[in-house]
């Protein structure tokens, strides 16, 4: 196991029980904006917290570095730092490197130095390689080989900003309040069976997927082994991340709608497939007998976000609870659905999904105005 140093733990937990908080605001339209909402929404459901763990996801925030992947990399010493911008230039064109500005926060204590990196991947990867894995291999490689540094963004034009302590206070640390973009998730933990550290922190990330999640998903073990057979290495400490990777490997490299991909981590039970039409019972089994190892045990509530959509989706009998909100083209996600409306008075429509049901916000075209939004609900 990698060295993650000493862990910031002022409760002198072992395992406490709750229920973190997650929250997701996206604008379908694509319009920018700050995080003044969501900063306010996330704090308003701090008891579910206990400070050890509070991040954010925001996409579109890099429009002048879009086409380039951007690393967000913490390091726990120096030598680390210097170790791992060796090995960027090695293998990848290095456009621009930077600190990520922060500034002193009273709660926060004994954070890792944190960095980014615009970066292409240039005439370093081979020839039957495509960009996007070469990215993945490389980030697996610096997390899994490279002592003291994780990389925990990877994605283009989008950042996560996560560490130890409430999600305001993380908010504050990281001047969140200087960027804007059309999508943000966030996320308060109460950590159970891990850690309270800086990378088990949520959002969990793998190019531009991201994933903030309430619950406990018993089934890590299998899901971890699956995964690593396609080259996938869990690191973070932190049950979440199979939740990152599985997306990843079902949806960009297997190629399949998130539809589906909802029927595989969250199906239904049998006897309820049993019951559908014989061309939808026959697709549910096959997809249940081929990706049986990914299904995700225990309870769950989860926000999936990457470019142009955000997605909503509970354990298949919602022990975990999850709130959605509508106001124009605005879509909301929470733990609580008064979070919603401390910011949005005046919804259109709010509701709560059943168990297992995939409520996705969408980016998309329309003749009449340029943007759709498309909010819907999984085949039952």
């Amino acid at each position: 196991m990698k060295n993650i140093g000493k862990i910031h733990n002022p409760y002198n937990d072992d395992k406490v029980i709750d229920a973190c908080s997650i929250f997701g605001m996206m604008d379908t339209s694509g319009k920018l904006f700050s995080g003044e909402g969501i900063i306010k929404a996330i704090a308003n459901m701090h008891d579910r917290s206990n400070g050890l763990g509070g991040g954010f996801a925001i996409y579109g925030l890099y429009p002048e570095y879009a086409d380039l992947y951007a690393f967000h990399i913490m390091y726990l010493n120096q030598s680390a730092h210097n170790q791992t911008e060796c090995f960027l230039k090695t293998h990848f064109d290095v456009i621009q490197a930077e600190e990520i500005p922060t500034r002193p926060t009273e709660s926060i204590l004994n954070p890792p130095l944190m960095w980014r990196y615009f970066i292409e991947v240039g005439n370093h990867k081979p020839e039957d390689m495509s960009d996007d894995d070469y990215i993945v291999a490389k980030v697996m490689q610096i997390n899994t080989i490279l002592e003291d540094v994780f990389v925990f963004s990877s994605g283009k034009n989008m950042g996560v900003f996560k560490g130890v302590g409430y999600p305001e206070d993380i908010a504050a640390y990281f001047c969140l309040e200087q960027y804007r973009g059309y999508l943000w998730t966030a996320h308060g933990r109460f950590p159970t069976n891990t850690p309270g550290w800086w990378g088990g922190s949520h959002p969990f990330s793998i190019l531009d997927w991201t994933v903030v999640h309430n619950g406990e998903i018993s089934s890590y073990g299998i899901n971890r082994r699956y995964l690593e057979q396609s080259g996938y290495q869990c690191t973070m400490q932190t049950d979440t991340e199979v939740v990152a990777y599985a997306v990843d490997l079902l949806v960009r490299r297997h190629g399949l709608p998130m539809e589906l991909v909802a029927k595989i981590l969250a199906p239904p039970f049998w006897d309820e497939i049993e019951r559908q039409p014989e061309r939808q019972r026959d697709l549910l089994k096959t997809i249940r007998q081929v990706y049986g190892s990914l299904l995700l045990n225990g309870p769950f509530t989860v926000i999936i976000a990457h470019h142009g959509e955000m997605i909503g989706l509970t354990d298949r009998i919602r022990l975990r609870p999850l709130a959605v909100g509508e106001k124009g083209d605005v879509l909301y996600l929470s733990s609580e659905e008064s979070a919603i409306h401390l910011i949005c008075s005046d919804l259109d429509r709010v509701w709560t999904p059943v168990g297992g049901e995939l409520v996705i916000g969408k980016l998309g075209k329309s003749s009449r105005t340029g943007i759709k939004k498309v909010i819907t609900g999984a085949i039952r």
